[in-house]
């Protein structure tokens, strides 16, 4: 049971570090991780820290796309 928390904590932290990466790199003009990417790091268990980074640093927040699927990921 510890594993499998452990598990879904770091998904979910790892998920959460991709939306504030991306918004640095949006930030600075550098490459940025596809929203592909992102929607798939929160389906894969991630949604909680996705939708903690989105909502904290306001990432991806107008973007009807997100709007939609990460709650309901949730």
């Amino acid at each position: 049971m510890e594993t499998i928390f452990l598990l879904w904590l770091v998904i979910n932290v790892i998920g959460s570090l991709m939306m504030i990466i991306d918004k640095y790199n949006a930030i600075h003009k550098k490459k940025r991780i596809s929203e592909k990417t992102l929607l798939l790091s929160c389906l894969a268990m991630g949604a909680i820290g996705g939708a903690t980074g989105m909502l904290v640093f306001h990432h991806k927040t107008r973007k009807r796309k997100f709007q939609i699927l990460v709650p309901i990921m949730l």
